[in-house]
């Protein structure tokens, strides 16, 4: 069913809630998609864990997808800052956890992985149970301060929702190496051109310099001494070596320092998206979701 839920500033978000599988219920899990993305991209994944008794909701972020736009124009995506989806998430959670059986899952795929994550250490949320997939923990191969310092100095210049990166030669259309960035699978990348084109609104094309700035900001801080050594509950860490949309010794790093995680790793099999991949790597993805689910969040 899908829906819009309204966060306490009044910004409509929308929502999806898959109905309670029959018929036990195994608990619920709330999935939190990456920059960009929109909550038609993972329906096989929902309908996977609904198959294993998992009750299934997801979110779009403000600004982004069915949940309307933060930047001057309808495809670049903004933010005034991360804290603001933070809040969105932390109110959220409150509500959609008083209703749904436990244990209470919160999934994420890159910045939702990233979001997530960053609300667990600062105790806005609190999940059984934590699943990262590709989380945007770091982006590029510089230091970090230096880039950081580069997107300030790039938001005081001129107007900061102004697109940091160039999409493609021709307005409203992806750029022909964006496929190979995120999945091997063709059939997969173009079930996400198909949702584009049915529901135009759902469309975004690169992130703004005030984005940028605010991630690498956000990014800094879950870096921070001693912020994910905070983080005790028990944690899935997924991703790709190969991934070249978020870097992968940021992730690793990451990993080793939360007291209570997992960390899988894939090789060039595998691209950002990785519940969207190919079905190799997409099949031993969930799988090993499922057994980390089955082993920490028993049903109570």
């Amino acid at each position: 069913m899908e829906g819009r839920w309204v966060a306490p500033a009044g910004h409509a978000v929308r929502r999806i809630d898959y109905p309670a599988p029959s018929p036990e219920v195994r608990g619920s899990i709330l999935f939190l998609g990456g920059r960009g993305d929109f909550y038609e991209k993972y329906l096989e994944t929902f309908s996977h864990w609904q198959s294993r008794g998992w009750q299934v909701s997801a979110i779009d972020w403000r600004g982004q997808a069915g949940s309307g736009r933060l930047g001057a124009d309808a495809v670049t995506g903004h933010v005034r800052d991360f804290a603001d989806w933070v809040d969105d998430l932390t109110a959220f959670w409150a509500e959609w956890q008083a209703g749904r059986e436990p244990p209470h899952i919160l999934a994420g795929h890159s910045m939702g992985a990233h979001l997530a994550l960053r609300a667990v250490a600062e105790g806005k949320v609190d999940p059984d149970a934590l699943v990262l997939v590709a989380p945007m923990l770091g982006i590029g191969r510089l230091p970090p301060a230096l880039m950081h310092a580069v997107a300030r100095m790039m938001t005081r210049i001129g107007d900061p929702r102004r697109p940091a990166w160039k999409w493609s030669e021709k307005p409203g259309e992806p750029p022909a190496s964006r496929a190979a960035l995120l999945t091997h699978d063709i059939g997969r990348y173009e079930d996400e051109l198909w949702w584009r084109s049915e529901r135009p609104e759902l469309v975004m094309g690169p992130g703004s310099w005030g984005w940028v700035e605010r991630a690498y900001a956000s990014m800094r801080g879950l870096a921070a001494n001693g912020v994910l050594e905070n983080v005790r509950i028990p944690v899935l860490v997924m991703g790709a070596k190969a991934d070249k949309l978020v870097a992968w010794p940021a992730i690793a790093a990451a990993a080793a320092r939360l007291p209570n995680a997992d960390l899988v790793a894939f090789g060039d099999e595998a691209s950002h998206e990785i519940l969207r991949e190919a079905d190799p790597v997409r099949e031993k993805a969930l799988d090993a979701i499922d057994r980390f689910l089955d082993r920490v969040a028993p049903r109570r």
